[in-house]
């Protein structure tokens, strides 16, 4: 059995065994490691002793998991230095407006405005404006669009004249480009009042959309 075999599967109890709770680092993998070689040397079969190309290879196998180990701790404190730089440029937002994915529209003083994320550009770009049944109030054609960002606004008044009440409402898209729908993405316009710092990275509190991840913000206003 080689001394990495035995490394990993019969670390002997005295000053080897991590302490409780702890997790093994690969300076005790190679502590281990060079107890065990000294042990096997020393053990050996005079008539029949170890080879010292072997010895070479698994002095060679334990520095390249010593390696390994070292890599994963910069590239964990690497991830570590970057969630805290997204939450020091998220808070930056706070008090901010931002076009972010979602399909709200919030209608206040006569205005609303959303947007539209298109992948390419389209020919013609047509809003839905819905109540809160998913009735259709009003239409309104963008006409022919570039690929990016596209901010909406609009002014509370349905199709038949009547003016909308002041609250929430929903929008759908429909985007064309020669004559076949391209998948656009419905933006919502919200206030940032607060950044969230969790497993899945860093997201943001925006009113009247709830929680939007930094990657899904298209715009800050």
């Amino acid at each position: 059995m080689s001394v990495i075999t035995a490394t990993n599967h019969a670390a002997p109890a005295s000053a080897t065994a991590p302490a409780a709770g702890t997790t093994p680092t690969g300076s005790d993998a190679q502590d281990r490691f060079l107890k065990l070689l000294v042990a096997q040397l020393k053990n050996q079969d005079p008539l029949n002793p170890m080879d010292n190309a072997q010895i070479t290879s698994q002095m060679a196998q334990i520095s390249t998991v010593s390696g390994i180990d070292q890599l994963n701790t910069t590239l964990q404190a690497m991830a570590a230095s970057f969630n805290a730089d997204q939450s020091l440029q998220a808070t930056a937002m706070i008090g901010h407006s931002v076009l972010a994915s979602g399909s709200t529209l919030q209608l206040a003083n006569g205005s609303a405005t959303g947007g539209v994320y298109l992948p390419q550009s389209a020919d013609k770009v047509v809003i839905s404006i819905k109540d809160g049944s998913g009735q259709v109030l009003q239409k309104v054609d963008l006409g022919a669009q570039p690929a990016g960002v596209v901010s909406f606004q609009w002014d509370g008044a349905s199709d038949s004249g009547a003016a909308a009440a002041p609250g929430s409402y929903s929008f759908a898209i429909e985007a064309v480009q020669g004559g076949n729908k391209i998948g656009a993405t419905a933006l919502a316009l919200g206030l940032v009042s607060g950044v969230t710092q969790g497993k899945s990275g860093v997201s943001l509190n925006v009113n009247g959309v709830g929680t939007v991840a930094l990657s899904d913000v298209k715009q800050v206003m």
